[in-house]
């Protein structure tokens, strides 16, 4: 079961599909071996960057039965829904599959705090023993959920044991919640998103690692294990190899595509298909791509 202690890299996965846009489940084999291989220590599925609200609820498990089968380490799964029955229907079968824990994202519909921290309670009143994720996304969900919301939820939600930072910008709020738990409020793990774009400042801030993609995630293994030896020098060089893919893959709408197609050229995945809406990479964008990853090789054999 997920809890407190969690640390290291949970990728944020894909969802492969087939070109005709059916689920790929022999790619869903494929790249979990290959997440693992690449240093992950959990595996998140069913995110945003999964294109979970493009799958039925069968496919949906599917994909949960087929990560959870082979995985190995802990399994995430993001069970964010417009409404409470479709969530912990999800999450009491994912759990049943062997999910550690689930992620919930708050509703676009929350106003204000009381609306934030009402929401949570009653997230964890339906998910009941379910440890879960609080994804604060503000860029995409539009909803702000300050620091001292954070800490309501931390005090009246025990089952909430995991934040995933996105907000942007954050480090201040990483700090605050590391004060805060060391002045004597329960202690959660907090893994970061936003594709990597800030790790080396988020773990010096006290973060405890990543939950995210990136289409090379032996960077962000790479990184949370160099500043857990205390070597944030050889953290940051690292990290600076990778850093103009990094960015390229950020780009908003076009950032699957990338992920997707990287992943298809290293073997993780059998084709870099989005299920409609979505497409992907042009003949100029490829060639941009195979720019950067010739950049990045020539960078990472000159580190060492």
């Amino acid at each position: 079961m997920l809890d407190e202690s969690a640390k290291g890299v949970f990728t944020i996965a894909v969802t492969p599909f087939l070109p005709d846009g059916a689920l790929d489940l022999d790619s869903v084999g494929r790249m979990t071996d290959f997440y693992l291989e690449k240093g992950a220590t959990g595996l998140t599925i069913l995110g945003i960057m999964g294109e979970a609200g493009k799958l039925t609820a069968a496919e949906s498990m599917a994909v949960v039965r087929a990560v959870t089968a082979r995985a190995g380490v802990p399994v995430v799964v993001g069970v964010s829904a417009p409404g409470f029955a479709q969530m912990q229907a999800l999450a009491t079968e994912a759990m049943e599959a062997g999910a550690a824990g689930v992620m919930v994202a708050p509703t676009p519909a929350l106003r204000n705090d009381d609306q934030i921290a009402g929401y949570y309670r009653n997230v964890a009143e339906i998910l009941g023993p379910i440890p879960f994720v609080l994804q604060d996304f503000p860029l995409v969900t539009g909803v702000t959920i300050p620091t001292s919301v954070i800490l309501r939820i931390v005090e009246d939600c025990p089952t909430m044991v995991m934040l995933k930072h996105e907000d942007w910008p954050g480090l201040d709020k990483i700090s605050a919640l590391r004060a805060a738990s060391d002045a004597g409020a329960r202690r959660i793990s907090i893994l970061c998103g936003n594709g990597g774009q800030f790790l080396p400042e988020e773990v010096a801030r006290g973060a405890d690692g990543a939950m995210t993609g990136f289409a090379f995630p032996e960077m962000m293994a790479g990184v949370v294990a160099a500043a857990e030896a205390g070597k944030m020098e050889r953290a940051r060089d690292i990290f600076d190899c990778y850093l103009p893919l990094v960015r390229f893959e950020a780009q908003p709408g076009l950032g699957l595509s990338v992920r997707k197609y990287i992943l298809a050229r290293r073997g993780a995945i059998a084709h870099a298909t989005l299920r409609k809406p979505g497409a992907g990479l042009n003949a100029a964008g490829i060639a941009e791509v195979e720019a950067l990853i010739a950049r990045q090789d020539r960078r990472l054999a000159a580190l060492g």
